[in-house]
């Protein structure tokens, strides 16, 4: 009997290691709620389809770095302040040093964001699927493109009002640009504790480009400017084609520096395609390259959403003041739209100036669909083209503003 007592106790002492152990008896409500968040995110790309190449993974990641006990990934490895604790001088040496024994596979992944090579690497596979044919056949999308970011300084000005510091303010104005790997870049190097909501912010406002841009661009336009039917664009030679990236390489290396990466690894992938000559580079950095590389950015960035750094009242004055900077952005390029619409005596349609924000293609998009809502025969896809990767452009050279007053 007495043995019978002690197998019963020694199983019950087992069942209860095995409770207290368990990710049910460790669940906190902050938790809980950041699970719920990722299965609204998660909804969100794979049935609405908003931006699921990259807010798909995003949400994957916040979903294992919020699950009790997973410990999958450890944000404190990369804190300056547990870092000097320790006497380290180097974070990145020490976060190293720290993975080899304790690190997550989530850990080991985080340092292609805590070190910027996810993103260049990304732009890398969009220079190799970008035609800038559109914007070199119309050099004045460049100052649409350049007129989108202005909503980038607006937030960033707005921000330093309502509190933030200037790294801060300078991570969140970058949504305004409309280009996920670009406010990675920005934030991970100046607000890595604001890395998650910022990536969720960016990649959200870039999916609900169609529902954000209709009405700005409605309001601060004519019908009889929508109604402009644009000429057709002149023939680009193949060698402007080449010669473009290499010589915006050296322009922006020589006026803002810090936009060199990405702009340098934008550039080098275009290159590599309008080259001619390296069609299997082409390929794997536009498919191969690009789609692990989005994978492995994505679920890493999701990973550093947890519940302490994710449910503050800092992310939702982040979210609204998203919102404001993609709304400043593309009323900025649509004014500059009218502008050149006045100077040009009416040759230019503005709705093309709101594709000056760098979500290419959707943002050219939204542009032909309002145009042709008022014209059916109008077609100004190639047009918003120009300004689109004009954003591109000037998101990344907006990045190495900010990265060059503030780091």
């Amino acid at each position: 009997m007495q043995t019978i007592i002690t197998v019963l106790q020694a199983f019950g002492e087992t069942l209860l290691r095995l409770w207290q152990g368990s990710g049910f008896a460790n669940m906190q409500l902050n938790q809980l709620g950041m699970i719920l968040i990722s299965f609204v995110l998660l909804y969100l790309a794979i049935a609405k389809k908003f931006e699921p190449l990259l807010l798909l993974p995003i949400a994957f990641g916040m979903l294992m770095s919020n699950m009790p006990m997973g410990g999958v990934i450890h944000m404190e490895f990369f804190s300056p302040e547990y870092i000097k604790e320790l006497g380290y001088a180097d974070g990145t040496l020490f976060a190293v040093n720290e993975l080899i024994s304790k690190g997550g596979l989530l850990d080991f992944l985080y340092l292609g964001v805590k070190l910027g090579i996810y993103p260049p690497l990304i732009f890398l596979g969009i220079g190799a699927m970008t035609d800038f044919g559109p914007l070199l056949a119309n050099p004045r999308s460049l100052l649409l493109g350049a007129a989108a970011q202005f909503g980038i300084f607006m937030t960033f000005l707005g921000a330093l009002f309502l509190g933030f510091t200037p790294d801060q303010a300078a991570s969140i104005g970058i949504i305004g640009g409309a280009d996920g790997p670009t406010a990675i870049f920005v934030t991970k190097t100046l607000a890595p504790e604001l890395l998650g909501a910022i990536a969720v912010a960016a990649y959200s406002y870039m999916a609900l480009v169609p529902v954000i841009q209709p009405p700005i661009m409605r309001l601060l336009t004519t019908k009889k400017e929508r109604n402009v039917i644009m000429g057709q664009l002149r023939e680009v030679s193949r060698k402007e084609r080449i010669l473009f990236p290499i010589l915006v390489t050296v322009i922006v290396a020589l006026i803002v520096p810090d936009a060199l990466t990405l702009v340098g690894m934008l550039m080098l992938g275009n290159l590599l395609k309008e080259s001619g000559v390296a069609d299997r580079l082409v390929k794997t950095a536009s498919n191969e390259l690009m789609n692990i590389v989005t994978i492995m950015l994505g679920v890493s960035v999701g990973a550093t959403a947890t519940a302490e750094t994710f449910l503050r009242l800092e992310t939702l004055m982040i979210i609204v003041l998203g919102v404001i900077a993609f709304a400043f952005s593309t009323a900025s390029g649509v004014l500059i739209g009218k502008l050149m619409y006045i100077t040009s005596g009416g040759k230019i349609n503005p709705l093309i100036g709101s594709a000056g924000v760098s979500a290419v293609p959707m943002a050219a998009r939204v542009s032909q669909k309002v145009g042709q809502e008022e014209n059916p025969s109008n077609f100004l896809l190639m047009h918003a083209m120009g300004p689109n990767v004009a954003g591109v452009i000037g998101s990344a050279v907006a990045a190495g503003i900010l990265l060059a007053l503030l780091k």
